[in-house]
């Protein structure tokens, strides 16, 4: 529900509705985007405009709601209005990002390395638009283009640290979307965090793949077992969308699995352990403000320091959230001593991607 006094335009698509229903489902995603549908949202006074377009419908994908969040708390907290301008694929978030850049907003929102290069050419023809990119930065973008990046390393680091403790294996592994440096930042560092309590323990990594590594459970439990074949009894799922198939792979073989950006412990209780969370919309809040006030940086990072990063375990709630953590306090404990460690700079860690 939009807050009062903030208006939200939600702009749909049918843009291969059907050919995506099944992938958009399967990846916890809803709807669709078109730019024939465009709708102007009614201003709330003389207040900012901010227009956040996503890279694919938000449906039930709580990341992007989080995107959707923080925008509308941003209008309400700058007597500002709020547009949301879903998208389908590459062609309607071009035709979304376009029409966003025309209405002319002080602030266009973006989300997810799937808007770097467009971020960047469009930020580089239209110099007095600002853009805010979230989760992702092009090299050498332009002054006008702010991004707010994660050091997922870090909580990357402390479920590796819960998944030390619970292995019997002495093996853990990762399934991720795909092998790229971005990804890294998780799977190596979760590998890290276990051989920190056992120096023994041996890490493997998979790759999903494929034309839709995101959202494709079924590819994400077939990687899952095969792990779990060779003896890996704590698998981090880093596949978005795919991640559910991780963690069928997990119940049905009685291993751990670990989520990520959003509590996943509800898709398989008793057998999802914990998860690394991202605070998109305080961080969305956060950076449109330095925006509006002329003092954002171009790129500003968050970590567990800033409460850009944290587990599941270790924030307001995590009692009912459903992940097997909470069942060994001991584990808590050593991950809290290990989060200050890391917040003191008494732990460094490096960043993969950068590598």
């Amino acid at each position: 529900m939009a807050h009062e006094g903030v208006a939200v335009t939600t702009k749909k698509s049918n843009l291969a509705a059907g050919a995506l229903g099944l992938a958009v489902l399967l990846a916890g995603c809803g709807g669709g985007a078109s730019g024939d549908d465009r709708t102007a949202g009614a201003s709330a006074g003389d207040g900012p405009t901010f227009i956040y377009v996503t890279n694919t419908p938000i449906g039930i994908n709580k990341f992007l709601e989080l995107g959707k969040v923080g925008t509308e708390a941003a209008a309400e907290e700058f007597d500002g209005t709020a547009k949301i301008y879903e998208s389908t694929d590459d062609q309607s978030r071009r035709s979304n990002l376009e029409a966003a850049i025309a209405e002319q907003p002080d602030v266009i929102v973006l989300i997810t390395f799937d808007f770097e290069d467009m971020a960047k050419e469009y930020a580089e023809r239209n110099p007095e638009q600002q853009f805010l990119i979230v989760d992702a930065c092009p090299a050498d973008g332009p002054e006008n283009l702010r991004c707010a990046v994660f050091r997922e390393q870090e909580a990357s680091y402390l479920v590796g640290v819960e998944a030390g403790m619970l292995s019997e294996s002495g093996k853990v592994g990762s399934v991720m979307a795909l092998d790229i440096p971005f990804l890294h930042r998780y799977s190596d560092s979760f590998a890290a965090g276990a051989q920190s309590v056992d120096s023994a323990i041996d890490d493997s990594q998979l790759a999903i793949g494929g034309s839709n590594p995101f959202a494709d459970p079924a590819k994400g439990k077939e990687q899952a077992l095969s792990m779990a074949a060779t003896g890996v009894d704590q698998i981090f799922a880093v596949a978005s969308g795919s991640n559910g198939g991780v963690f069928e792979a997990a119940a049905e073989q009685g291993i751990y699995g670990y989520g990520v950006d959003i509590n996943q412990c509800p898709m398989a209780p008793g057998y999802v352990v914990d998860n690394t969370m991202k605070a998109v919309d305080v961080l969305v809040v956060s950076e449109i403000g330095k925006i509006l006030d002329g003092k954002a940086e171009r790129v500003t990072s968050y970590g567990l320091a800033e409460g850009g990063m944290d587990l599941t375990s270790l924030m307001e709630g995590a009692e009912t959230s459903q992940c097997v953590v909470m069942e060994y306090p001991e584990v808590i404990e050593r991950v809290k001593q290990v989060k200050q460690d890391i917040i003191d700079g008494k732990i460094e860690l490096p960043d993969p991607a950068a590598s």
